[in-house]
């Protein structure tokens, strides 16, 4: 656990695996932190994994501004130049997916590839948002929880025990922080940058996702030249909770698809 401090606050993260190894950077969903890819660092511990929480989430502070999805994309650019990596493969999932196709936007010589998972180039509405907004403020995120984890897993992950956890991730997340996050997806729209992003491309769409279908996830994918499309029909919003061996896998055959390891 290290943090990298900005002129804002500072970002909390995190390397396993192989330090000579492939850099796979990995952007977090709203409302979680880095352990939401824990069961990812076994199987691909051969490459070297970074892991963070973007700001107002896990360990990370919160801005005093709401950030843009750009500032998200230049905060972890920054923990990459902090560690030395120049170019990487960037796993990014709903709002992390975003982050990661801004970079690919933004800096397109720093993506080795991208694994974006369940994500789009644009998700919601200023009005869904604002209506999101106003729900933190007024109900809290404790009230919200069973409402937001019915969009993020199938109903089998719901009625294990395991569910629960992420019920406390959800409504301990600083209530600012996720409004914060919230207000970068109001304005985020790069589905005219899809066709435009050269890197190799796995994108992941879970069969039960209520927060981006799968219908509007492989629509994204069908804009991305080359893209490879993999539906998990078991899993929700962030498969690599619910079948991380799925996931997984994924990345492996891709990464050995591209020569990447």
């Amino acid at each position: 656990m290290h943090a990298l401090t900005f002129d804002w606050g500072h970002v909390h993260f995190r390397e396993d695996g192989t330090a000579n190894g492939l850099p796979i950077i990995f952007l977090n969903s709203l409302g979680t932190d880095l352990r939401m890819w824990e069961w990812l660092v076994a199987p691909l511990g051969a490459h070297r994994l970074v892991r963070m929480d973007k700001r107002g989430h896990g360990l990370s502070a919160r801005s005093p501004e709401a950030p843009t999805i750009s500032d998200l994309a230049s905060d972890a650019l920054a923990v990459a130049d902090h560690l030395g990596i120049t170019r990487a493969v960037f796993v990014g999932c709903s709002i992390g997916g975003m982050i990661a196709q801004e970079i690919a936007r933004i800096a397109p010589e720093r993506v080795t590839a991208l694994v974006l998972t369940n994500t789009a180039g644009k998700i919601g509405t200023e009005e869904s948002w604002a209506e999101r907004i106003a729900a933190v403020h007024q109900q809290g995120l404790p009230a919200m929880t069973e409402g937001i984890l019915a969009r993020w897993f199938g109903p089998g992950f719901r009625a294990s025990a395991d569910c629960a956890l992420w019920a406390t991730e959800v409504s301990r997340c600083d209530p600012d922080g996720y409004a914060g996050c919230c207000e970068a997806l109001t304005g985020a729209d790069l589905r005219a940058a899809l066709p435009k992003i050269a890197a190799p491309t796995l994108v992941i769409a879970g069969g039960h996702d209520g927060a981006t279908p799968p219908e509007q996830v492989l629509g994204m994918a069908a804009l991305i030249p080359g893209a490879r499309a993999e539906l998990i029909e078991e899993a929700g919003h962030i498969p690599a909770i619910e079948r991380p061996g799925t996931v997984a896998r994924l990345i492996t055959e891709f990464l050995k698809e591209h020569d990447l390891v």
